[in-house]
């Protein structure tokens, strides 16, 4: 298949990359407002989470606009590679020093004074991997176990090693991204449904073989019977959207970031959002990821070949499930997972990580469809 031209011949999507900014500030500052107090009683400096979400917002955008202007398509000559340095750095976390357990899961990786967490990266080689596969295979799309059996068996690997870190949040994102890349680059719909139907019963298995899953499950069905325990992250949770109203309490003058809400500067970060700044707050959020998921999707749709088409799409799918399940789970609408909201939660691997997926975007805007040159 023709590759696209090394010679730019577009700008790069002003909107996506505004909307981008103005998440990556506006999680800054709720970080700052959700974590001083926190921040103060631990470290004794309020400043502690924002200073070093700063120097994390600093490197992502450094590494975004790097990759803007990475021709996209060398990424291909990457896939394979990423995926063999993904099970190498996974496999490393099973090895007694290297990885950092925190909050009893093993999922970062040490190398020095500097902790990254593996996860986040593998999600961005699973894509790049998806898309060069799925593209090199394209005239056999529609044969399951010819075009299948190698990416689910490789993602089945990825996904197997993130399950014993445990994460199975992370584990379910890859698995549905894969199958979202799958059906876009024109996978059956039968063929999508038999895979949902095996994967279904295995999940629930991991559900109710480790007893914390299960609880979260029962938690979610009815939090207040256990409200002081399983439920009560959900129950502040609820409480903060409650305080919140139309148009919050004020910058600043949350309630529930006051030790009730458990680490409210990470994945709760909407719930304190919801209460400073109302039902207006939380909605400009939303409006806010629902413009960069648009804006992604277009830029998919002018892509001017296959690759930059999916891998446009996959990354815009993965950004766009963490944002709705991180959303959702502290709405109460699913069993809480423990994902970070995109460019907003407190963490340096996922801030960077996400920066680095619009970089590629961004990059991919630059090219319009029918520019094309040769291999």
């Amino acid at each position: 298949m023709a590759a696209p031209s090394s010679e730019k011949n577009g700008k790069p999507d002003i909107m996506l990359l505004f909307v981008t900014l103005i998440l990556v500030s506006v999680g800054m500052v709720m970080i700052y407002s959700a974590s001083f107090i926190i921040a103060q009683d631990r470290f004794g400096d309020e400043y502690h989470f924002l200073k070093k979400q700063i120097l994390f917002g600093l490197a992502g955008l450094i590494l975004m606009i790097t990759l803007s202007n990475f021709p996209y398509h060398m990424w291909k000559k990457l896939a394979y590679p990423g995926i063999l340095v993904s099970f190498i750095l996974l496999f490393l976390l099973i090895i007694p020093g290297f990885g950092a357990k925190v909050g009893g899961a093993t999922r970062w990786l040490k190398a020095g004074p500097v902790t990254f967490q593996v996860s986040e990266a593998v999600k961005i080689a699973v894509v790049i991997f998806m898309a060069y596969y799925m593209t090199k295979k394209a005239d056999h799309v529609k044969e399951f176990f010819r075009i299948a059996f190698i990416p689910l068996s490789i993602t089945s690997i990825v996904v197997a090693l993130i399950l014993m870190q445990p994460d199975f949040g992370t584990a379910v994102i890859i698995l549905a991204v894969v199958m979202c890349m799958y059906f876009i680059a024109g996978g059956r719909i039968i063929h999508l449904t038999a895979l949902l139907a095996a994967a279904f019963p295995l999940a629930f298995a991991l559900v109710v073989r480790e007893s914390y899953r299960l609880e979260r499950l029962m938690a979610f069905r009815n939090p207040w019977k256990d409200p002081s325990d399983t439920g009560f992250q959900i129950i502040q949770s609820f409480i903060s959207f409650g305080s919140g109203g139309t148009f919050g309490v004020g910058l600043g003058n949350s309630m529930q970031k006051l030790f009730y809400l458990p680490e409210p500067h990470t994945d709760f970060i909407l719930s304190v959002i919801a209460e400073e700044g109302g039902f207006v707050g939380v909605a400009i959020v939303i409006s806010l990821f629902t413009i960069l998921i648009i804006r992604g999707f277009w830029i998919s749709f002018r892509a001017p070949e296959a690759f930059g088409m999916l891998l446009a799409a996959g990354l815009t799918v993965l950004l766009a499930l963490e944002g709705f399940i991180n959303m959702a789970a502290v709405m109460g609408l699913i069993p809480t997972k423990g994902l970070a909201l995109p460019f907003l939660s407190y963490g340096g691997t996922s801030l960077i990580v996400s920066m680095a997926a619009v970089g590629i975007l961004l990059n991919i805007s630059t090219y319009e469809a029918g520019s094309q040159g040769t291999n």
